[in-house]
């Protein structure tokens, strides 16, 4: 039993709009434990982990997706945010099939009794004698079963009577939770990779590396996965795996060529960061609007100036828990090449990654000379945003949206447009 869902795939599934609704509550204070911080609503679903300090520390477990009223909690793993785990607690809210068989309805209980007769036999029942569970696993499934008394437990622990006593699981023992994984063992478990039947006619970025030149970013290289082939052949598909560049001052055709269409087109409705510019015609209405490509499958939106139509800027999600945007792009994975500014050092180069912190950063660096810009977000004036602010460094032609916690929300770069056409002819397939 193999599950590979993409947590933006299942919330696709759970509601009909693509509009992302945040929470009203709190986010946890630092150190306060057992609690479960939620952040982003959907019917009947609520996202957070198993441990509150997760705000500040959000690659150390896995995401939960809790859907309440089915009863099921969907696990994704914290760094490639697939989907890892789907434990069932309350069985009585879904019935289960195996082989087109029920074993767990409102007329079908699910019993040690009924699961022997659905799954087979496998290896002996193990018994956590700290929560008086017995657990029985199958490859990629297993069963924790709840004991009816207390009393009964200490005749069941693995150590009583040579260990014999732990063969069997207590006749009419129920199931409480039920897990679904890939492998043999739910503690060594790992996200499978997404099968081409979840690609769905869309690309996606296995990595993305900045391309510098002497004074900064000068593009991006990706490395593209894709379904080979057309509807109706899903049997014979392969993956096909690409390389891609794009580079500043690039037009939206050679964009086009080389990533396909986006899946939007976002024209910015006024630039309200043009204060802080030197200019003195900054106060001057623009008679057209710069705008965006889209891509969220790469985790990547692309700046094209009105005028030109050439690449200005391009911005790269990290896809954090607890971010604003949190769940509208896939992580990109990212690696930017830096130039160390440190004594006794001449031009050794850091990589700053996904998962760097901006106090690593800074030590690669250097501590930025400007105080840094305050970004606040919210989806209307009159509504608050419960995720914080965030804070925007800019160093070496890069801006870096740094999130409470010291992660990377986004990193945006820009430079001035490369003079003259790339050739492209050694990428094409």
């Amino acid at each position: 039993m193999k599950q590979h869902i993409k947590l933006e795939t299942v919330m696709n599934q759970l509601q009909s709009s693509a509009a992302i609704c945040a929470t009203a509550g709190r986010p946890p204070w630092p150190g306060e434990p057992n609690q479960c911080w939620i952040w982003r609503w959907y019917p009947n679903a609520l996202w957070g982990t198993s441990n509150g300090n997760s705000r500040w520390s959000p690659l150390s477990h896995d995401l939960i997706l809790n859907l309440t009223q089915d009863g099921i909690k969907l696990l994704f793993d914290a760094f490639n945010q697939r989907l890892k785990v789907i434990e069932v607690y309350d069985l009585t809210k879904v019935k289960l099939k195996y082989c087109g068989v029920h074993f767990n309805s409102q007329a079908i209980a699910p019993t040690i009794e009924q699961i022997d007769q659905s799954f087979g036999a496998t290896h002996p029942g193990v018994y956590n004698s700290a929560e008086q569970l017995f657990h029985l696993n199958f490859r990629g499934l297993s069963f924790s079963f709840q004991l009816d008394s207390w009393i009964e437990a200490p005749k069941y622990e693995p150590n009583f009577a040579h260990g014999l006593a732990s063969l069997q699981i207590p006749h009419g023992a129920t199931v409480k939770r039920m897990y679904i994984y890939s492998g043999n063992s739910l503690q060594d478990t790992k996200a499978p990779v997404m099968p081409l039947s979840c690609f769905l006619g869309n690309v996606y970025a296995e990595s993305v590396d900045v391309v510098r030149d002497g004074t900064g970013p000068s593009g991006l290289r990706l490395r593209l996965l894709a379904a080979g082939c057309g509807p109706g052949l899903l049997a014979d598909a392969k993956m096909r795996v690409f390389e891609r560049s794009v580079y500043f001052g690039d037009s939206c055709q050679d964009v086009l060529s080389m990533l396909g269409s986006p899946h939007k087109v976002f024209y910015k409705s006024e630039d309200k960061m043009k204060i802080h510019s030197p200019s003195p015609h900054k106060q001057v209405p623009s008679k057209c609007n710069d705008y965006f490509f889209n891509y969220f499958t790469l985790g990547v939106d692309i700046l094209f100036d009105a005028n030109t139509h050439k690449v200005k800027k391009f911005v790269l999600h990290t896809n954090y828990p607890g971010h604003y945007n949190f769940n509208i792009y896939h992580r990109c994975e990212f690696k930017i090449p830096l130039t160390i500014k440190r004594e006794n050092t001449d031009g050794q180069t850091e990589t700053c990654t996904t998962y760097s912190k901006w106090d690593n950063i800074q030590e690669l660096l250097g501590h930025p000379v400007e105080k840094p810009v305050v970004l606040h977000r919210s989806s209307s004036p009159n509504n608050t945003n419960p995720f914080g602010s965030t804070f925007c460094f800019g160093l070496q032609r890069m801006i870096f949206e740094v999130m409470q916690n010291n992660h990377i929300a986004s990193v945006t770069l820009y430079g001035p447009p490369r003079p003259g056409a790339h050739l492209r002819t050694a990428e094409l397939p």
